[in-house]
């Protein structure tokens, strides 16, 4: 009992939020024999397969079958009457969403770690009160603690924009019909795909971003196609853009008072869509009762084996400040999965891959250009057009290029990007190169598949200048 007279009911592991490191930490833990409860305010398996990565990405697969339908006459192939239903681009979403949601409950039933569906927010140390659907409540205690609550959808503080109504990317997956002039807010990875996808629906599409590039953390290489992408495909971009005022109600009709340096003008559209950032889900969970301390922008404090500032209390993903990324969640499970076991693994130093999913897709493992050259570290440059390669003319997917850092004096390499067809399943191969330490002439004089978008590292690393 505690001192309100509630029953506790006791566990070996107690999780709260059911992302990818949560979820995979409980089945793991369940079949060895532990009692776990995970405590889930509403999506099992929290936001990737169900209203961000992967049905973003399912999103993205319709826009591009629609380009490809719209490029019907190039491949040999006509068109009539073509017509997009954003109902259908629904459906066809909601179905992989269900599909999933089936899988991972089976998941919890079949590994006996129990699932609670209720909003859950800490009352004490390593205890949370559990406020169920039916206004039921319960408090659960383990012995072990995990917090993976993940993040939501940045609200920028601009004068009316919250009174606009705008979406985020969660009601943007929901829609029914194709925005007349979708306005969207932030230049990020959300943005990206989104406007490209929106646009290929038949969208006019407009981004606002407050820096001076798109993609603005990668080369300026990156940044130029990415823009002249969106240019050819009559994305409207503005740049270096403050708004000051929003007026109207998304979905009716907007005007964003927008400032450019000295220039300012008013920008009309339909919707608006923010995709201006994350911020981390840790201010409604009284962490201070538990003893966990956060950092000024609320992410929970964690060490290298993401022990919180509370004794057998951790936490994982992004509401750690991990990159936000479900690969690098999935690593916090195997993080905290071999600490709990008595290992000493750690997240420092670890290689994160990174990809976003427009069309073509961008890519990157380790150093750019501008780390490398913001660090002093020499390197050797090759870099070669998606055009030069043979399967990129197959497919008519020609755009973009790769590229490749090997360190000056020696054979290891330090970075490669690519953006082009395939980039996030090509980068794969490089990365394992780099995670053995193989020197980069392993990639240049191996015998890949003709034709095959990862031939092309062939005469891609074939190409390093000799080292000086």
């Amino acid at each position: 009992m505690n001192n309100q007279g509630s029953v506790v009911k006791d566990y070996d592991i107690l999780i709260l939020g059911s992302g990818q490191a949560g979820s995979f930490l409980a089945w793991t833990l369940a079949e060895r024999g532990k009692r776990v409860v995970v405590v889930e305010s509403k999506y099992v398996g929290g936001s990737c397969p169900n209203i961000a990565c992967l049905p973003v990405k399912n999103i993205v697969h319709s826009a591009k079958v629609a380009s490809l339908f719209w490029r019907s006459e190039e491949f040999g192939i006509t068109k009539e009457n073509a017509k997009i239903s954003m109902r259908g681009v629904r459906e066809r979403k909601r179905k992989m969403v269900e599909a999933i949601s089936g899988m991972l409950l089976g998941k919890f039933k079949a590994t006996g770690a129990e699932f609670v569906t209720g909003s859950g927010r800490f009352v004490g140390p390593k205890t949370i009160e559990v406020s169920l659907r039916d206004g039921a409540k319960r408090i659960l205690r383990g012995d072990k603690v995990i917090i993976s609550t993940g993040t939501r959808a940045k609200m920028e503080t601009i004068p009316g924009l919250n009174e606009a109504s705008p979406l985020t990317h969660i009601e943007a997956l929901e829609l029914d019909e194709i925005p007349e002039h979708l306005i969207i807010i932030g230049g990020g990875y959300v943005g990206l795909e989104f406007a490209q996808a929106m646009r290929r629906f038949g969208s006019r599409v407009t981004i606002l971003d407050r820096n001076e590039r798109l993609a603005h953390r990668e080369d300026p290489d990156v940044s130029e196609g990415v823009q002249d992408l969106f240019r050819d495909e009559g994305i409207d971009v503005v740049l270096n853009a403050h708004i000051t005022h929003v007026e109207g109600k998304s979905g009716a009709s907007v005007k964003l008072n927008v400032v450019q340096g000295d220039f300012k003008t008013i920008l009309e559209g339909t919707h608006i869509l923010v995709a201006a950032g994350r911020t981390p889900n840790t201010d409604c969970i009284c962490l201070d009762l538990a003893g966990v301390q956060v950092t000024d922008r609320g992410y929970i404090k964690v060490n290298e084996q993401l022990e919180t500032t509370a004794s057998d209390v951790w936490a994982v993903g992004d509401c750690a400040g991990s990159p936000h990324f479900t690969h690098v969640a999935h690593d916090d499970f195997r993080v905290v999965l071999d600490n709990l076991s008595g290992g000493h693994r750690v997240t420092t130093g670890r290689q994160v891959p990174s990809c976003v999913f427009t069309d073509p897709e961008f890519a990157r493992i380790g150093l750019s250009e501008t780390e490398a050259k913001k660090q002093g570290i020499p390197y050797r440059l090759t870099k070669l057009p998606m055009g030069a390669f043979p399967r990129p003319n197959t497919l008519s997917e020609t755009r973009g290029f790769m590229k490749a850092l090997v360190e000056e004096k020696g054979e290891r390499i330090l970075g490669f990007t690519v953006f082009g067809v395939g980039a996030g399943d090509i980068i794969a191969a490089v990365q394992v190169a780099m995670i053995g330490g193989l020197p980069y002439t392993v990639l240049r004089d191996a015998i890949l598949t003709h034709p095959t978008l990862p031939e092309a590292l062939g005469p891609l690393f074939a190409n390093v200048p000799a080292s000086t």
